[in-house]
């Protein structure tokens, strides 16, 4: 059975880190509107991944406010692509 990334188990985020392969970066707010979470469930899903090396942030201002910005890591990108490559191993019925 193909390796799945118990990091990327949860779906909240595996649909993180798949929305920050289509950007260079992502506000804060915004992927939290997009998952439709909190900002606390939003923390702590960033925090793992970041502890794991998969997604950086860095704080600024946007607007004249401060804001969070997320970023997937070349690291996050290989694992997320071998995650992905593995699902679509199970859902073939390959070995």
């Amino acid at each position: 059975m193909p390796e799945l990334d118990a990091h990327l188990q949860q779906p909240a985020r595996l649909r993180l880190m798949s929305m920050l392969t289509a950007v260079t970066e992502a506000e804060f707010a915004t992927v939290r509107d997009r998952l439709e979470v909190s900002d606390s469930v939003l923390s702590k899903h960033v925090s793992a991944l970041a502890a794991a090396g998969y997604v950086r942030s860095r704080k600024g201002v946007h607007l004249g406010r401060r804001t969070t910005w997320l970023s997937l890591s070349a690291t996050g990108r290989k694992s997320l692509q071998a995650h992905v490559a593995a699902l679509r191993e199970i859902i073939a019925g390959v070995e």
